[in-house]
């Protein structure tokens, strides 16, 4: 099985129920209803419809209901249009009846009725109204609910909302202090994912026949209420499940150009702790954190063998691997492959149809960042006719997506003479002008203070220097010296110059490195005409509770 088939355009299981008129789903969660923009392809619609026609059907699905992206369950398409208008009238007049199950923490009578007065708050959320509150515009809301199983303060609970309100349940059910797991929105305990799955849907079909579709809770909700959950790493079969349950939430990152090097496993994020599992190519790359216990490790990669890969390759991650001794990287990075055959020493793989050469065997690191794929996008398009300096550049991907942005020239700094080397190769794999796109061997540090002294050189800077750095002549901590370094870079940009500027140092939150660059600002005597957080790449989803590894912020100069 060839590892694509990690992404299939849509999974047969998940379809209940399929018949000219109609075509119901059960959706992963994770999975948008419609696409949220068009280089996300990630949603029911695009999905479902690709795969009627891959089956030679008409991809047609009209759409009468929508899930959140995070909500799993039932969910329903006419299959032609004929079948619209009885649909329509049944969902606009709440004649369907719907039904959710919800994991969640607190206290519930065995069953009830909740009616609540709401109110919309501003960016979509909504809120309960108190008795007496006057003014504003307000609708009720009425849910009714039944226990299915209760473990001390965990439950397993059966929704059935009267009214269609945004956010109806959930917001209800904080309201009495019970909130679902997962929904940190309305105060629920962090999890990797909304504890919330659509799990009935009863109506009426267009042939004029009562229908009802199911689907199963998922095994993730009733592990979670059972307290089982906290063991992910106990079975073989079960760590494989939930490594292809998110391979498919990747779908949009695999399809969405031409990429065969991503993430599909990060952490608690995906619900295996401590585990990360990436794609290059046709092998895999398993990532295990210090807190993975030996006899747990066998199992991952046991798992990570039954996916269709060629072979899987091993990183354990030491809990502070910069100051890793030598000695230790062969027995913490095995040279060959632990399960399945070898890759070649040095290959190339392809990120939104950019390649670059990568190697699973030689140390801790590949060649390539995976996190830092939607950054380099944004290079490429912040590019065209720019001057671009790449600092602490290892093998020089931000200078190559430059290149071929249609930058008019870029200096690629880094200290190591093999990484520069492996640098020069990927420009030339694009066909970079070489005269135009210069690579240099020096510290960073030191080239800032010796070499780029002329202001208003660059249009375009890359600073993403590691969290800890050491050579002869300089030293740096991300936490306490990033802002001075920024400064630096900042001073050599010209006017509405751009600043890429990102950390993965653990200890510094997105607010202390926001602070850290206006103070880089301050220093440098520029002013910022924008400073921007960009999003978390979709592959590299933070641990439930915590702020993710990467952070990353553009600053536009006036």
């Amino acid at each position: 099985m060839p590892i694509a088939d990690l992404f299939p355009t849509f999974r047969p299981g998940l379809v209940l129920h399929h018949d000219d008129d109609l075509c119901v789903i059960d959706k992963p969660y994770g999975m948008a209803t419609h696409a949220p923009s068009p280089d996300r392809p990630n949603d029911a619609v695009g999905r479902l419809a690709a795969w009627l026609r891959e089956r030679g059907e008409d991809p047609y699905l009209g759409v009468h209901q929508r899930l959140d992206r995070d909500t799993s369950g039932v969910l329903l398409f006419t299959r032609r249009t004929s079948a619209n208008p009885s649909i329509a009238r049944q969902f606009e007049g709440r004649t369907v009846k719907k039904g959710y199950v919800a994991a969640l923490r607190g206290k519930l009578p065995p069953d009830g009725v909740l009616t609540h007065d709401l109110a919309e708050e501003h960016g979509g959320t909504m809120r309960v109204v108190p008795r007496g509150e006057r003014g504003g515009r307000t609708v009720k809301a009425i849910t009714r609910f039944r226990v299915l199983r209760r473990e001390g303060g965990r439950l397993l609970v059966a929704c059935f909302p009267e009214t269609g309100r945004t956010h109806q349940i959930r917001v209800q059910l904080a309201a009495v202090g019970a909130p679902i797991v997962g929904d940190v929105l309305y105060g629920g305990p962090p999890h990797g994912r909304l504890m919330l799955h659509a799990s009935t849907l009863d109506l009426v079909h267009p042939s004029g026949r009562k229908v009802h579709f199911e689907a199963p809770i998922p095994p993730e909700l009733e592990a979670w209420v059972r307290g089982i959950e906290e063991q992910p790493l106990a079975d073989v079969g079960d760590i494989e499940r939930r490594i292809r349950a998110a391979a498919e939430r990747r779908y949009g990152v695999f399809h969405g150009g031409f990429t065969d090097c991503l993430r599909i496993v990060n952490g608690g994020g995906d619900g295996l702790p401590g585990v990360a599992v990436d794609v290059y190519g046709e092998w895999l790359l398993v990532h295990l954190g210090a807190e993975v216990p030996e006899e747990a490790r066998e199992r991952v990669l046991d798992a990570a063998a039954k996916l269709g890969a060629r072979g899987v390759y091993l990183k354990v991650r030491p809990k502070d691997s910069s100051r890793l001794g030598e000695g230790r990287h062969e027995a913490l990075a095995p040279p060959h492959a632990v399960r399945g055959e070898d890759a070649p020493p040095f290959f190339v793989v392809h990120e939104l149809g950019v390649p670059f050469e990568v190697r699973l065997g030689e140390g801790m690191s590949t060649g390539l960042f995976l996190d830092q794929r939607e950054n380099r996008r944004r290079v490429r398009e912040l590019s065209t006719g720019a001057r671009v300096l790449n600092l602490f550049a290892y093998t020089g991907a931000f200078s190559v997506v430059a290149a071929q942005g249609g930058a008019k020239g870029s200096v690629t700094v880094d200290v190591a003479t093999g990484a520069l080397a492996w640098a020069e190769r990927n420009l030339d794999r694009v066909g970079a002008d070489r005269q135009a796109h210069v690579v240099v061997r020096a510290d960073a540090l030191r080239w800032l203070k010796n070499d780029g002294r002329a202001g208003g050189q660059f249009d375009l800077a890359i600073l993403d220097p590691p969290s800890f750095a050491t050579t002869k002549t300089s030293r740096f901590s991300a936490g306490d010296d990033y802002a001075e370094l920024a400064a630096s870079v900042l001073a050599r940009l010209a006017p509405g110059g751009r600043l890429l500027a990102c950390t993965n140092h653990r200890g510094t939150s997105k607010q202390r490195f926001r602070r850290s660059l206006h103070e880089a600002a301050r220093v440098a005597k520029r002013a910022v005409a924008q400073m921007k957080d960009l999003p978390d790449p979709t592959d590299f989803p933070a641990d439930p509770g915590q702020e993710p590894h990467l952070k990353s912020v553009l600053v536009t100069l006036r």
